[in-house]
Formats: C-alpha cells, sequence, structure tokens
C-alpha cells in the first residue's frame, strides 16, 4: 500500500481518490509466449555479457527465470549446439542459443467439477468467489476437494502450464472459511506480474485487498493501523501469533470502523464491523491482529475462543445468527489491481454472503 493509501485509511476510507498509481511492474508481453516445441536465438551485442538464465529468460516470452534455470539443467537448453550446464555463465556477442519447450505436464491433482463462481475471466486469469468451507491448496488432509481441483476442472485446456505444469498459478489464499474474492493466473507471464504485484503490496503499484470483519467490541480508535510482526505460535503449530523484535515477519493492517452493535449503558459496543486493509500479506494477519487488539473476529475458533461467553449477551435474533454462523465472520470484499500483461486496471468488490450478511441485520436490529 502506497503512502497515500496509509494516509487515506488513517483519515477514513475511501475519503478522497487516490492519485494514479506507479505503473505494474514490466513483463515481455509483446511477443507471444513461446509454444512447446525447439526455439533459437542469436545473442545480440546488448545481450553479451549478461547472465545466461537472466538473459534466456527475456528471450523465451512467458517462461519464467525459475523454469528456464530448471529447463537449463534438465538439459533442454543449449549454447552453439552443446549441451548448457552452467545457469550463470556470461554470454558472449552471437552464440547460438537452443530452448526445447516440453509439452506442459498433466497436473498432479486431478480436476474435479466443483462450482464455481466467477468474477472475470480472460485467457491468463480468473477470479472467482470463494465460499465458506473451501480449501484452496492441496495439502495433508484436504487432498482432494479444494479450489485447485476445481480450478483445474473449470479451466481444462486453458492453463498453458505454470512452470511446466498444467496448473492454476495461486499467489494469494483465504483461509479455508473465509470467503471473497481471490485471483489465480492460468498462463506463467500472468504468474509472475501477479507474483510481484502481491509482493510489492500496493507499496509503488496499483493494487488493493480490503476485507470486511465483525468482531467483538471495537477498536479504542475508529480507525488506526496495527503495524505487529507475526511469526507461528510457539505452542500451537495452527496459529501464528503477534511476536516482538525480529522474531517475526513485517505485518501491518490498517482499518476503519464502518458500524457499531449492542452498546451497553456505558457507551461500549459489544461488536462492530470494520473494514481492513492489508499493506503485508501473513497468514491469518487479520485474525491475530484483531485479536491482538482484544477485538478478535466474531466464531473465530482459533483466535476468539474466550470470547464465546459474549455470544450470551446478543439480543436473541443475533445469538441465533451466531449459532448458525459456524465460522470467523471474515469475507474480502475488495480486490484491485493493473492486470499483469494487458495493463488494465481492474476492480472486483463482492457483497457479503448470505451468512453475514444475516449477521449484520441481527446486530444492527439488536
Amino acid at each position: 500500500m502506497n503512502q497515500h493509501a496509509k494516509n487515506r485509511y488513517q483519515a477514513g476510507l475511501r475519503a478522497q481518490t487516490p492519485p494514479p498509481a506507479a505503473p505494474p511492474p514490466v513483463l515481455n508481453v509483446d511477443v507471444e509466449p513461446l509454444a512447446p516445441g525447439h526455439h533459437v536465438f542469436v545473442v545480440t551485442q546488448e545481450q553479451a555479457g549478461g547472465r545466461f538464465d537472466r538473459v534466456l529468460a527475456e528471450m523465451a516470452a512467458g517462461v519464467s527465470r525459475t523454469r528456464v534455470k530448471s529447463l537449463i539443467e534438465s538439459g533442454y537448453v543449449t549454447i552453439n549446439e552443446a549441451r548448457a550446464a552452467d545457469s550463470g555463465v556470461k554470454l558472449r556477442l552471437g552464440q547460438s542459443i537452443g530452448i526445447d519447450i516440453p509439452e506442459p505436464e498433466a497436473a498432479a491433482p486431478a480436476g474435479e467439477n466443483i462450482p464455481l463462481t466467477v468474477v472475470f475471466e480472460d485467457e491468463h486469469l480468473i477470479v472467482i468467489e470463494k465460499p465458506a468451507g473451501l480449501v484452496v491448496h492441496p495439502s495433508a488432509g484436504h487432498e482432494t476437494g479444494t479450489l485447485v481441483n476445481a480450478l483445474i476442472a473449470h479451466c481444462g485446456d486453458s492453463l498453458s502450464g505454470i512452470g511446466g505444469v498444467k496448473r492454476p498459478g495461486i499467489v494469494h489464499r483465504l483461509d479455508k472459511d473465509t470467503t471473497g474474492l481471490l485471483v489465480a493466473a492460468k498462463t506463467d507471464i500472468a504468474h509472475q506480474g501477479l507474483a510481484a504485484l502481491f509482493a510489492d503490496h500496493g507499496r509503488t503499484t496499483n493494487f488493493s485487498r480490503e476485507y470486511t470483519a465483525f468482531i467483538w467490541g471495537a477498536p479504542e480508535r475508529r480507525k488506526g493501523m496495527i503495524d505487529a510482526p507475526l511469526a507461528r505460535h510457539g505452542t500451537n503449530r495452527e496459529k501464528q501469533a503477534v511476536v516482538r523484535g525480529m522474531r517475526g515477519r513485517e505485518a501491518i493492517t490498517h482499518y476503519a470502523v464502518e458500524d457499531v452493535f449492542c452498546v451497553n449503558a456505558e457507551g461500549k459496543p459489544l461488536a462492530s464491523r470494520v473494514r481492513c486493509a492489508l499493506e503485508t500479506g501473513r497468514t491469518h494477519q487479520i485474525r491475530v491482529h484483531m485479536a491482538h487488539a482484544n477485538c478478535p473476529v466474531m466464531g473465530d475458533p482459533l483466535y476468539a475462543m474466550g470470547f464465546k461467553t459474549k455470544a450470551s449477551l446478543l439480543p436473541e435474533k443475533a445469538q441465533k445468527q451466531m449459532g448458525l454462523l459456524r465460522r470467523q465472520a471474515l469475507h474480502a470484499t475488495l480486490l484491485a489491481f493493473t492486470h499483469p500483461v494487458s495493463g488494465e486496471d481492474l476492480r472486483f468488490e463482492s457483497r457479503l454472503p448470505a451468512d453475514l450478511r444475516a449477521l449484520d441485520k441481527a446486530l444492527r436490529a439488536g
């Protein structure tokens, strides 16, 4: 998030229109990505003296430097018709570089016919609305039935191969029971660009991620920033925790309170709805930061355990909705970025799902 965005959140969300963002990372999109087969390039004056894998990645449109290095190590690349072995060698003017691009391998996870709500799709990207209960990536205990399985089936032959494998490029995740907007790459070149955008997190580019969360209580300030580094919890490996000093990774969340609910005689709300914008993207970041502020996300099974008794203080309708919720009340509401291939500015907004709309209505009625 750039400095203007920081100021905007401290002054109130969407208080003014941000200035034009810096251009996104430049990618080689003037030519079609290399198709499978044999290709030959000749080292030019400008390329002479450059590191082999870096120059070849520039020559081979749509093939990442990591993929180029893998092809070199696997014997798919030659210099003057001799097998290349050193990806770091310096090139000389006029050398002939040959590269064989193999057909993309079939994805290791099987495609599964899992319904998807597609918000946007072109040849390079797909943006979907993730429902609660859907795991993003296969893992121990979740080998099937994931978003990756669903995307492989949905995209089919339009997946050109991420790193030589027909699979979607996942650059960010939502927790299993967090709903909302998520983008995945369908091509290697889009994967490179998205990865750069998410790594930059809007510091120098057009990029925004915002979430709506229902939390217990309310922060002392109606808007502000939580800057607290995160690391894996010392005893519970499923959790993250705020840590001091250099032990954790930088984690910054900007928030603004949108509404408060069930205010008591002392003027303190029992719950509130907040809008959160991520300046970094750490595991469980919003959930941990809200708990750190003593305002954990409602329904959170990991970070709001000590707040279960608060549900009994809610009005009857809100208690009923909390009982039906069975997940953390967190939704990825906004996703905005510059398309890494076309350069088009994209912006997607998602309304709250039915369970959170019902919770919001019940809380406001109280």
